[in-house]
């Protein structure tokens, strides 16, 4: 089982990642990329204060990467693989 510090790190930058391809994203619609970064913003608030994340989060993050599968593929795939790295952290 990977360190929290490096579980963090990865955590992190998967989160800067995803933040840099929502904003590079202008065809979502408007409501999608609003939960998106409503969700993204949660979770880094919790991962700031070293919460859990909530199951919600996790299951709206997959529900968009299902949204985003056609249209956006890059961005389909970044949260699938940020939802990985959730998971392989136990959270």
């Amino acid at each position: 089982m990977p360190d929290s510090d490096s579980t963090s790190t990865a955590l992190r930058q998967s989160l800067a990642k995803l933040h840099a391809e929502l904003s590079g994203t202008r065809q979502a619609d408007g409501p999608s990329k609003q939960l998106l970064r409503d969700v993204l913003a949660d979770i880094e608030r919790l991962l700031q204060d070293d919460k859990q994340v909530a199951p919600a989060s996790t299951s709206k993050l997959e529900a968009l990467a299902v949204r985003f599968d056609s249209d956006h593929p890059a961005l389909s795939a970044s949260l699938r693989q940020f939802i990985d790295l959730l998971g392989r952290a136990g959270i």
